[in-house]
């Protein structure tokens, strides 16, 4: 090992936090294997909070579940760093300012902590990153950009930096794509939304398919001259909502070099802690109808005030003896390896979006859980390694790199 990714690996360890909450030590072996991978996730909303309310992703907070002292200690090498354009904006066809405002907001802050994060546009990007010990950021759009989907917009936001575009407009229905979400207009993609593949094959963005209806991203694995994402979603065969993915779609999505990111949530993975959340939230979590109930004329600063409460999101606060364990969510991942095996799998934690974690999980501190639980389920440290991080970068180098 060269001798300075050797510092970086030492490094690492030493910011890994040696104990959950609870009291149990992660082991030695996990914290170790931890620090030598990258570690790298495919969602986080990582600037939310900070447009709405101000502050620095570099300071501390005490509550949430992300800032970079806390993603030091989880050992993060690299993210999909997401600016999130919440459906509120819609109504009014203020995506695409908002969408600027966000990216403005996190490029701003990267710059501001340059110390610690730097902008990544390629994989080699990722790894020089990484090797400085610094983290790795990926710009990723969730949400919509532009509801109409225009190749315009999507190439100017490739020349600010981003390279991972959300293909529907979370979770309503846009004028190319439909969502999980809501009433479905175009069985999947209309012809725009096939214009959208293309444009962002040619470009070399990422294609993410989270929030996208069945028959959407069937097409778009279908067009899509590059394999697509799924940056955080979960297995249908374990709860059978819409935001999951079927089976079938799984084997599809792999079959074309794709990978899926796993969010961390118990309302993914868990029925039971799922129906807890929608019986005392009221609806589930997805539902967005009141939105429309404001009509098209609100102010894009009194949307801001609308909006910026819920952030950071607070997950729903399911009760302890309902929720997975670290074992039990791996066992989840475990039903997609043996699905379509190790090299599809990823790491997508969702981390401030709102999802219930764990139990004993605090925030992206306690990533290393997750390395003990795969090794306590017997996995090699190359499949380890693969889920955290390698293969997502293996993607991304072949969608962003793919003209060198």
């Amino acid at each position: 090992m060269p001798a300075a990714c050797g510092l970086v690996v030492l490094a690492a360890a030493a910011w890994l936090s040696a104990q959950t909450p609870n009291g149990t030590a992660v082991s030695e072996s996990a914290r170790a294997l931890h620090a030598r991978a990258l570690v790298f996730d495919g969602h986080i909303h990582a600037v939310d909070r900070e447009f709405y309310h101000g502050g620095d992703i570099g300071q501390r907070k005490p509550d949430g579940q992300f800032d970079l002292p806390r993603a030091k200690e989880g050992g993060l090498g690299a993210l999909f760093f997401s600016i999130f354009v919440t459906e509120d904006y819609y109504p009014a066809r203020l995506e695409t300012k908002q969408a600027l405002r966000m990216l403005d907001s996190a490029i701003e802050q990267i710059g501001r902590n340059s110390q610690t994060i730097e902008i990544a546009r390629t994989a080699s990007d990722i790894e020089r990153i990484h090797a400085s010990g610094k983290i790795a950021a990926v710009l990723d759009i969730e949400g919509s950009f532009d509801l109409d989907g225009d190749p315009a917009v999507i190439r100017q936001m490739y020349r600010l930096g981003m390279r991972s575009v959300q293909l529907s407009a979370h979770n309503w229905t846009s004028n190319y794509a439909d969502s999980c979400c809501s009433a479905p207009k175009w069985g999947g993609l209309n012809r725009r939304g096939m214009e959208v593949i293309r444009e962002m094959n040619r470009l070399g963005m990422v294609i993410n398919v989270s929030h996208a209806s069945d028959e959407a991203i069937s097409a778009a694995i279908d067009a899509s001259t590059d394999p697509v994402v799924a940056t955080h979603h979960g297995l249908r065969t374990v709860n059978d909502i819409p935001r999951n993915m079927p089976d079938s779609l799984l084997k599809k999505l792999a079959a074309k070099g794709g990978v899926m990111g796993f969010q961390i949530g118990n309302e993914f993975h868990n029925r039971k802690a799922f129906d807890w959340g929608a019986a005392h939230a009221g609806k589930a979590f997805w539902d967005t109808s009141a939105i429309l109930q404001r009509g098209t004329q609100v102010p894009i600063d009194d949307l801001d005030k609308i909006v910026g409460p819920q952030f950071p999101m607070r997950p729903a606060d399911i009760p302890q003896d309902i929720r997975l364990t670290v074992d039990e969510w791996v066992g989840v991942v475990a039903r997609a390896i043996d699905l379509v095996g190790e090299d599809h799998v990823a790491l997508g934690s969702d981390f401030d979006g709102g999802p219930p974690l764990p139990r004993g999980m605090r925030d992206i501190r306690d990533l290393p859980m997750i390395t003990d639980a795969m090794l306590r389920r017997g996995y090699s440290e190359e499949r380890i390694r693969k889920f955290l991080g390698g293969n997502l970068l293996r993607v991304f180098r072949q969608i962003t790199e793919k003209r060198r």
